[in-house]
């Protein structure tokens, strides 16, 4: 879904950022969530991948978003086998965010694929895609911004922040996150 014309609709004076469908259709997947998923015990992720998909959501296998995490918008998300979105996080997925197979995003982090021209008068909304490559994890209260691309077996440590590209098998840490080594697995 591409955000409204800033310059028309005003939204930093109250105006929409989005049209009103589709505002309509996350009032109506925040209701569902919060009534029939955020309270509901990790052993229900079924339940909860079930009302995911129901509102447009690909999850590949047994994929698991807890119950207190938070799915902007269900549409674009896509989530590969055995990948897991945990406690608390916030999937701010204004663009598509993709979680390769096996990745982790673990508790309080934060996917935010969207931004604001600071340059534009009418502060234009601007989002782009993220990409969790396979074997990823995103650490506790970690952060990752629009257009970022976190490579497979990648790591970015807990509270680290990341509005640039992380190669495959680097260890990333701190704000703005820097390589401090690379994951072997054996």
């Amino acid at each position: 879904m591409t955000p409204l014309d800033a310059q028309k609709f005003k939204p930093n004076e109250g105006g929409p950022s989005f049209p009103l469908k589709h505002r309509l259709i996350r009032a109506m997947w925040n209701a569902t969530w919060l009534l029939l998923a955020s309270w509901t015990p990790p052993p229900m992720h079924p339940w909860r991948r079930f009302l995911l998909r129901a509102f447009g959501a690909t999850i590949r296998g047994k994929s698991d978003v807890r119950g207190s995490a938070r799915v902007w918008y269900p549409a674009n998300l896509l989530m590969e086998q055995n990948s897991i979105i945990a406690a608390r996080v916030i999937c701010y997925n204004m663009a598509p965010v993709y979680i390769g197979e096996g990745a982790i995003i673990s508790q309080g982090a934060h996917l935010c694929a969207g931004s604001h021209n600071i340059r534009d008068e009418n502060f234009q909304l601007v989002v782009k895609p993220i990409h969790i490559g396979k074997k990823s994890w995103i650490a506790a209260e970690a952060f990752v911004g629009p257009g970022v691309e976190v490579g497979d077996f990648a790591v970015l440590g807990a509270r680290g922040v990341t509005f640039r590209h992380l190669e495959d098998h680097g260890v990333y840490v701190g704000n703005p996150a820097i390589k401090v080594s690379s994951r072997i697995v054996v």
